[in-house]
């Protein structure tokens, strides 16, 4: 089950989230005019070839805060859901939603929660991030238990810091260039990452959005020491070339199998940046 959870960790990896065009004076970022964007999962392993394995939804909204330095944040989501096949033949059910808040100026998560639900466990974290004081605080709960005591962990950060959710819109930021590489520091279960990530090529693909040119983008998940400790995986991002670099699809190639993720679905909707 936690290799599961890993797993479900590095298709989250895979997707997009959206913010809202900044009060603060800043260059509006490329993903800021609101959006929804819907994913497909589909698992491959010797004679089993693309079985549906769950559908992803991703979204962001902007709230509201108090105090003139930070007027809002960044609020993102995204809720993953077992399905199909997949599910029936391994007896695996799953669902999972993600919520973050984000400082949007230094684009640093602030808060991270967690509802993952595998069959009759379910586990709730949450994390907090004061940058100030450069701690990480992190929670883990059984709410079939509310009575147990939850597990507590508290780490040094500085600088910038994603969580497995923003870490997506960070790589969306940069200026993405076949052969750069470049890394991204990721709060997650108590512990901090450093995760290497290298722009591999540019090549066309048929996609949702037309044909269009993308890029392949791998953050190094797995190895000693990285978010999934197993050597024997690769995750790959396409974002389209352009300055939006919409993700388009994904791979995930672990020991089980391989897991590809498409957008099926865009929806555009400036409202959902000003909630």
């Amino acid at each position: 089950m936690k290799s599961t959870l890993k797993y479900t960790t590095a298709i989250l990896l895979l997707v997009i989230a959206i913010c809202a065009p900044s009060a603060l004076g800043q260059k509006p970022r490329p993903f800021e005019s609101g959006e929804e964007l819907h994913f497909e999962a589909e698992f491959s392993r010797s004679l089993l070839r693309k079985l549906d394995v769950a559908d992803l939804k991703f979204s962001a909204t902007r709230t509201a805060v108090a105090g003139p330095s930070q007027p809002y944040a960044l609020t993102f989501t995204a809720d993953i859901a077992s399905k199909g096949f997949f599910a029936k033949l391994f007896n695996l059910k799953f669902r999972e939603r993600v919520e973050s808040t984000v400082e949007p100026m230094s684009f640093t998560v602030q808060r991270t929660t967690i509802l993952d639900e595998q069959g009759k466990r379910v586990r709730a974290t949450e994390s907090t991030f004061d940058r100030s004081k450069g701690k990480m605080t992190w929670t883990l709960r059984d709410p079939n238990n509310p009575a147990a005591e939850p597990r507590h962990q508290i780490t040094d950060f500085s600088g910038q810091l994603q969580d497995v959710l923003s870490a997506i819109y960070f790589i969306r930021t940069q200026r993405l260039e076949v052969g750069k590489s470049f890394d991204i520091f990721i709060g997650d279960g108590g512990r901090v990452y450093q995760i290497p990530v290298k722009v591999i090529e540019k090549k066309k693909m048929r996609t949702v959005l037309g044909r269009v040119d993308v890029l392949r983008v791998n953050p190094e998940l797995f190895g000693p020491g990285r978010l999934i400790d197993n050597n024997e995986g690769e995750m790959s991002l396409f974002v389209t070339a352009d300055e939006r670099h919409v993700p388009v699809g994904g791979r995930v190639k672990t020991e089980y199998g391989t897991f590809d993720i498409k957008l099926k679905r865009v929806i555009t909707n400036p409202d959902l940046a000003a909630k």
